[in-house]
């Protein structure tokens, strides 16, 4: 008898301390966060065929019937050197009137692209050249959840790049809203308009929507 409560005390510790990790890590905690703290492989993978514990994709676990992970959470856990972009942004910053249907993330073209393999996340990747990888990168809240976003200048810039991806009514709007944005930093969008070559595009229509 005191050997089957011995073992209920230990399964009860040890989804106290699993359930603590994973609240200190957001809601997301990942095996190297187990490990560190002394809990074995198996032990996981017992507590998940017990229901304790849900797997979210290959090496990373949530509480299991309990409060659903935001795709927030997810998407800053999963994809930790993933920025908000282009759509994304665009809604962010009020710039479109609909939300999304994907998350549109840019990420290193140097990075493997099989991380994205088994996402659970609804993506729009765009894969973006070292050097201006982290031009206008900031981080801002989401949902309660704080991601690295671009700024609204980077933002435009790169309506004027991925312009063939984006419909004609997205374009014209986000022009529009950033035209009459007051925090708008005009001197930023000229320099990363210039990083970007989209520079003669862009201040030929900024031109016109702002003195029209």
């Amino acid at each position: 008898m005191c050997l089957i409560f011995c073992k209920a005390g230990i399964v009860m510790d040890i989804q106290n301390q699993v359930k603590n990790i994973i609240i200190q890590q957001g809601g997301i905690a990942k095996s190297a966060d187990f490990v560190a703290a002394g809990i074995s492989a198996i032990q996981v993978v017992s507590l998940c065929n017990v229901g304790f514990l849900e797997r979210v994709r290959h090496g990373y676990y949530s509480l299991a019937n309990h409060d659903t992970v935001s795709e927030e959470q997810m998407l800053a856990k999963l994809f930790p050197k993933g920025i908000v972009c282009v759509e994304s942004a665009l809604f962010h910053y009020g710039y479109c009137d609909f939300t999304p249907r994907r998350w549109s993330i840019a990420i290193p073209r140097s990075m493997s692209r099989t991380k994205l393999g088994d996402n659970i996340l609804p993506l729009q990747v765009y894969y973006v050249q070292q050097d201006i990888y982290e031009l206008g990168k900031i981080y801002d809240t989401f949902n309660g959840v704080m991601l690295a976003v671009y700024d609204r200048e980077r933002t435009l810039c790169d309506c004027f790049k991925y312009r063939a991806r984006l419909d004609t009514e997205t374009f014209n709007k986000a022009l529009n809203a950033y035209a009459n944005d007051p925090g708008k930093n005009l001197q930023n969008l000229s320099i990363y308009a210039k990083s970007l070559y989209v520079y003669k595009k862009v201040t030929e229509l900024m031109e016109v929507l702002l003195n029209g």
